[in-house]
């Protein structure tokens, strides 16, 4: 980057729970999506649309309205082989690129390393929310970690500290089982405490801050509040991440997932209006990715864990449309009734580690994969 141009700024904002595919990005005139959900299909009078083919839930209007400005690409059928159905080992392998075994770096970690490889900011990457995501935690690489930007700013002496304690140990009491205590225990030693120094340097952000915005109340809001006011102060985060959710709708889906939609995307479309009233949208791009999508039948009341789902990249870089193809619904095209992954997830990280962030992919995602091109010339 030259010296008279914008640092590209990340920000990741994780579905936790698995998004339903089909709900989100609705086949409108598919016979086999209306007949495999009498209960959860979305009317087709109420469906936002988008092209003759697809169109997106009801509740999704501003990223419609940023759909039509060519600043959303929607990737389709993103997953890997073989998917696994956990929340945690799906969400796992999405975190450090590892499918066939279990990884120890997350692959943001590595591109806050490979970002800043002197340790000379603290805030390159933040992580919002009341535990650190594995996607951000490689040992000796700093991550400020802030549950709530407004309240932390306030905390001083010992009540800071605690909630950085707080902090560390839900990152324990998570990973441990399934990494084992000997790694936790390395990288919260060699970066626990430091990183949360970090983010001391991030109360001047809610005092800086100005606008004509308003959030909604809710939590995902809060959050991607936060994240303005970080990346308008100026501090040099290069990379955000934060989630909301549960998005697992085994039941009672159709209001379920519909109160997730209003909040994520208002949520969005108020993030993107602040940051455009400050002349700073244009060097932001966001991504949203969930662990897997959504049976293709429902259950009676919601559906069931699945494969393949859809990623989003929304922000003015974003070369606007569809990206790969939408898996086909046809019963003998599916894989224990779930939709198959066309494109492999390390792929869409591929894109936006180096025609975004740029830097070289292939050693943190582990290999070369084909990219959808959504970003660059």
């Amino acid at each position: 980057m030259t010296s008279n141009k914008k640092d590209p700024v990340l920000v990741v904002l994780q579905l936790s729970g698995g998004n339903d595919y089909l709900n989100t990005v609705v086949p409108c005139d598919d016979p086999i999506y209306r007949d495999s959900r009498p209960v959860v299909a979305i009317p087709e009078s109420d469906i936002l649309p988008l092209t003759g083919e697809i169109g997106l839930h009801p509740t999704m209007g501003p990223i419609q309205d940023l759909y039509r400005q060519g600043n959303v690409a929607i990737v389709h059928g993103v997953g890997y082989p073989n998917s696994i159905r956990s929340h945690f080992r799906s969400m796992d392998i999405w975190h450090t690129c590892e499918p066939e075994k279990m990884g120890t770096e997350g692959w943001l970690g590595l591109a806050t390393r490979d970002l800043d490889p002197h340790k000379e900011n603290v805030v390159t990457t933040v992580s919002f929310g009341p535990s650190m995501f594995r996607a951000v935690a490689v040992p000796g690489v700093p991550v400020a970690c802030v549950d709530n930007l407004e309240s932390y700013g306030l905390l001083t002496g010992i009540a800071a500290q605690q909630q950085r304690e707080k902090i560390l140990n839900r990152f324990t009491q998570m990973y441990t089982p399934a990494i084992g205590s000997d790694f936790v225990m390395d990288y919260l030693g060699d970066t626990g405490l430091e990183a949360m120094a970090g983010a001391d340097i991030l109360k001047v952000a809610p005092e800086k801050y100005s606008s004509t915005v308003e959030y909604a109340d809710t939590t995902i809001a809060t959050k991607l509040k936060g994240i303005a006011q970080i990346h308008l102060a100026d501090v040099g985060t290069r990379i955000f991440y934060c989630d909301h959710g549960s998005f697992d709708s085994h039941a009672n889906q159709l209001g379920m997932h519909a109160q997730l939609w209003t909040d994520v995307s208002n949520a969005i479309g108020d993030f993107f209006a602040d940051l455009r009233e400050h002349d700073a949208a244009d060097n932001v791009v966001m991504v949203l990715f969930s662990e897997f999508g959504r049976r293709v039948r429902d259950n009676g009341s919601g559906t069931d864990h699945g494969a393949a789902g859809p990623a989003f990249a929304i922000g003015d870089p974003v070369i606007g449309g569809e990206y790969s193809e939408y898996p086909s619904r046809k019963p003998e095209d599916l894989t224990q009734g779930d939709l198959m992954p066309n494109l492999d997830f390390r792929g869409f990280y591929s894109t936006v580690l180096e025609d975004w962030l740029g830097l070289d992919a292939v050693p943190i995602v582990h290999g070369n994969f084909e990219k959808p091109r959504f970003l660059g010339a």
